[in-house]
């Protein structure tokens, strides 16, 4: 799942490539993709593109202050592709991984396009972004000068829930997903199961300046490659998450698995509990 760093750098590719451009043509293919119907996708057309922004983990395409606005969401599966040129003919729906074509005047755009059968892409046509749901419940950017240790210390402070949880909350913290909660939570040194209210002042502290550490390094690692590159670039920039099996590369012990019904976490025993291998989640505490 694209994440913060990633949707990101997206913003910043697709600045430099659609801003200025008038959309011809948005094309919906699967029926899933359409998250709103007023104001319509037709609305866009003959619109010149003012700007993109990330808000967490969407992506929004602004043609003016009042909109509309494109407003994207790739969720697990989803990919933006974007193309110097693209097919005269409408693409036609079917069973294909395309979802959604943005075709601009003078040719090229970008397709949006979703692997699996869990079809959770959205895409939103609104006057206001904030209108989004997914938007208006968002919780602070911890990318913002704003977000101070003040702020993440009085989010945390009542939280009864595991640390992994919180930190993929997105009305909590927005834009972090499953991959990076797993690398800021090894970079802290701190068991994903460890409630975030039990955390001392200065377990808060080394957990925020993880965060902090872990986006903005990644988010600079992404700056500046293509879309068609940031997969493998995010992939590349893991120490723990997908390495399960793999040696850890601060300690050298193995990093394990915890799986759940629709994902999975990876940690590293030695750096991050004790050395004592996490239970199932359904236990939520250590083995004995």
């Amino acid at each position: 799942m694209p994440e913060l760093p990633e949707v990101e750098a997206l913003a910043g590719f697709l600045t430099g490539h659609l801003v200025g451009r008038t959309v011809e043509r948005v094309l919906p293919v699967a029926v899933s993709v359409l998250k709103t119907y007023d104001p319509p996708l037709t609305a866009l057309e003959g619109r010149e593109v003012t700007g993109v922004r990330r808000c967490g983990k969407f992506l929004a395409v602004s043609t003016g202050d009042d909109g509309p606005h494109l407003v994207l969401h790739l969720a697990r599966a989803g990919w933006l592709r974007w193309q110097d040129t693209l097919p005269e003919a409408p693409p036609r729906p079917g069973k294909g991984p395309l979802a959604l074509r943005v075709r601009l005047a003078g040719g090229g755009g970008f397709d949006l396009t979703e692997a699996g059968t869990q079809k959770r892409l959205a895409a939103y046509c609104v006057h206001d972004v904030a209108a989004v749901p997914g938007i208006a419940r968002l919780g602070p950017d911890p990318l913002s000068p704003d977000f101070t240790l003040d702020v993440f210390a009085a989010l945390l402070r009542d939280e009864r829930r595991q640390l992994k949880g919180v930190l993929r909350d997105q009305g909590v913290i927005a834009g972090i997903g499953n991959a990076y909660s797993d690398e800021i939570l090894h970079a802290a040194r701190m068991s994903p199961f460890k409630l975030a209210a039990s955390l001392t002042e200065d377990e808060t502290a080394a957990l925020y300046g993880a965060l902090r550490t872990v986006l903005h390094e990644a988010v600079e690692r992404a700056r500046g490659h293509a879309a068609a590159e940031l997969k493998a670039e995010k992939k590349s920039g893991l120490r723990v998450h997908g390495r399960a099996g793999h040696p850890c590369p601060v300690c050298g012990d193995t990093i394990r698995e915890v799986s759940f019904s629709d994902s999975s976490l990876q940690y590293c025993p030695t750096c991050q509990t004790g050395g004592k291998p996490l239970a199932d989640r359904r236990l939520s505490r250590l083995l004995k």
